[in-house]
């Protein structure tokens, strides 16, 4: 009769993936948080124009591209194709310069045109 093959039990390898788990973590609580700008923190003069879509409150520059993602998402003004495509209503097409369809990168240069 042959002899049956007993399959070897393997080693134990829980208390090294322990230690690799120990090292991971500590990684992680080794890297720094980043602070933000104070030059994007400080509130911005908002001209009439941006004022319609975002408020005329003096804000930061970056709760100005909040609030005017916000304004497109909400009356759905990106453009169903190209998502890259921000279309302009009454209200954003003097902010744009008086164009009908801008790209989102156009966006930012052209509305940094209203703030002071």
């Amino acid at each position: 009769m042959p002899k049956k093959k007993v399959a070897k039990k393997p080693a134990k390898k829980t208390a090294a993936k322990k230690t690799v788990k120990k090292k991971v973590a500590a990684k992680k609580v080794v890297k720094k948080k980043r602070t933000p700008n104070p030059a994007f923190m400080k509130p911005m003069q908002i001209s009439e124009a941006l004022s319609a879509v975002v408020g005329s409150k003096p804000i930061p520059r970056t709760e100005v591209t909040k609030k005017l993602w916000v304004y497109i998402k909400k009356n759905k003004l990106q453009d169903a194709v190209n998502k890259r495509m921000i279309n302009a209503d009454a209200n954003l097409k003097p902010v744009f310069g008086g164009k009908s369809k801008v790209s989102m990168f156009e966006m930012t240069k052209l509305v940094n045109k209203h703030l002071s």
